[in-house]
């Protein structure tokens, strides 16, 4: 294949591509933070999530738990936060190609739910995990 191919690797880099190195990392960064500020912002999951993180945390501080059983709480809870944003990029990128009710965009967001789901399941066992070991 020649490199104008359109199917080679070099185009299918996308264009807004460019920066490296650590004005790669500083953009991230800005680009992370501004994720979490629309996430705050638009998505009530979230926001529900991150009080269960600061709830969870404070509980596991505060109890009398083995270090090992406080650090699978609050990964736990962490794992939720990610998931959730996760889920939220989903809904937003099929929300984005069409408001249309459609097969397929049902079945990802219903996909993005369930993997929340299955990540709040997650800490309500380890919690009770931790709890009936300690």
């Amino acid at each position: 294949m020649s490199q104008t191919d359109p199917h080679t690797a070099a185009s299918a880099e996308s264009p807004f591509k460019g920066k490296t190195g650590i004005q790669r990392l500083i953009n991230a960064t800005g680009y992370s933070i501004d994720g979490f500020r629309a996430a705050w912002r638009h998505e009530s999951a979230f926001r529900q999530v991150c009080l269960l993180l600061l709830a969870g945390i404070g509980m596991a501080l505060y109890l009398p738990l083995p270090p090992w059983g406080r650090a699978l709480i609050v990964f736990a809870h962490f794992l939720s936060v990610i998931v959730e944003l996760l889920n939220s990029a989903v809904e937003a990128a099929v929300d984005h190609t069409s408001l249309d009710h459609h097969l397929l965009a049902k079945r990802a967001k219903d996909l993005g739910s369930a993997a929340q789901l299955g990540a709040l399941l997650n800490m309500a066992v380890i919690w009770a995990i931790v709890l009936t070991a300690h």
